[in-house]
């Protein structure tokens, strides 16, 4: 065999052998962006997405990115908006999910629930003789259950002697919640629903900011005094927090008919009072449809995972639609993982 036959050969191998490293490379590539788990999630519970990403990560080896946070709301815009990367959507608000727009599914399934709660440091207490005597009243009014303990604490509260931070409504539920819980407030201890809720606009106690999250360093430096935020972040976070009973903490399920009373207008409409549940959803520009089924099926079936982080799981998990749902959505109807709960 001459060398130019020799050259020829190795020429062709070199060229076939970079070829299929070159496909087998691509190919692994357009797997791994086929494949992988992209979870938006409310800022509130990104440890809790983090968790969640994991435990199916290694029970079916499809891989899981880390979470994007945000507020509930803001995030529905991000995914309704062009090229936007996304597989699942944990929101904290079911009006969000009819954010998403054109990529809006018509269903959302509330798998566990938590509660809105007050936040302080002892930081945030320390140096501010009224945010001690606001605590002192609540302290009495969880021990005693008395209406005007409760009173003298949001007439505190709403004094403008202490400041306290409220997320923006319009991009993070917890901010609208905290306004509500103002609303019932007012109306279980004033006789009059607008009562705290005004005294804090009129008075400047509040501070905000695009989530709750962002206002914890502000509450451990002392900067503002109390936190609207829910319950499990504030366990999550390491803070302090005064636990209000049921009708003012919008946790309870048997408390829907209450909640409902009161309401906040956001810029794209009314939102009225309901309970605290984390939400699941696919939006229709899913960047893996099979996936996400995987993925909404895992969560239902193993909520339980997070009873660590201070969540109360719903079993069976509660179905919110105003269109058909997947196949296999509609089959855990009928095992009853899943009940009904109305539209969406």
């Amino acid at each position: 065999m001459n060398k130019l036959v020799i050259i020829s050969i190795v020429i062709v191998a070199i060229i076939v052998i970079g070829t299929v490293a070159y496909l087998t490379t691509r190919t692994s590539t357009m797997m791994s962006k086929k494949t992988q788990v992209i979870i938006y999630v409310a800022d509130a519970y990104t440890e809790e997405a983090c968790c969640l990403g994991k435990c199916f990560s290694s029970a079916t080896g499809i891989p899981v990115l880390s979470p994007e946070s945000g507020g509930s709301f803001q995030l529905a815009r991000e995914i309704s908006s062009p090229n936007a990367q996304v597989t699942v959507f944990m929101s904290v608000a079911l009006s969000a999910v009819n954010d998403l727009g054109n990529e809006n599914p018509g269903w959302a399934i509330a798998f566990v629930s938590d509660q809105i709660t007050i936040a302080y440091t002892n930081a945030s207490i320390s140096s501010n003789s009224c945010a001690q005597r606001a605590l002192y009243y609540a302290k009495e009014a969880i021990s005693t259950g008395n209406s005007s303990d409760w009173y003298e604490f949001y007439y505190i509260l709403t004094s403008g002697k202490v400041k306290v931070g409220i997320s923006n409504p319009n991009t993070d539920p917890a901010g609208f919640r905290a306004w509500i819980n103002l609303e019932i407030a007012g109306y279980l201890f004033a006789n009059n629903t607008y009562y705290f809720y005004d005294r804090m606009l009129n008075n400047q106690g509040n501070v905000t900011a695009s989530n709750a999250a962002e206002l914890v360093p502000e509450l451990e430096s002392g900067a503002i005094q109390f936190l609207y935020i829910y319950r499990s972040a504030a366990v999550a976070k390491g803070l302090d927090y005064i636990q209000l009973p049921a009708k003012l903490n919008l946790g309870c399920y048997k408390c829907s008919s209450f909640y409902v009373m009161f309401n906040y207008t956001l810029n794209t409409g009314v939102v009225k009072g309901s309970p605290v549940y984390l939400f699941i959803t696919i939006p229709k520009n899913t960047n893996n449809y099979n996936e996400a089924i995987d993925f909404v099926i895992y969560v239902i079936e193993h909520s339980s995972i997070l009873k660590k982080f201070d969540l109360c799981p719903l079993q069976p998990a509660i179905l919110f639609n105003s269109t058909a749902v997947p196949p296999q959505i509609a089959s855990l109807l009928t095992e009853g993982k899943l009940i009904e709960g109305g539209t969406l």
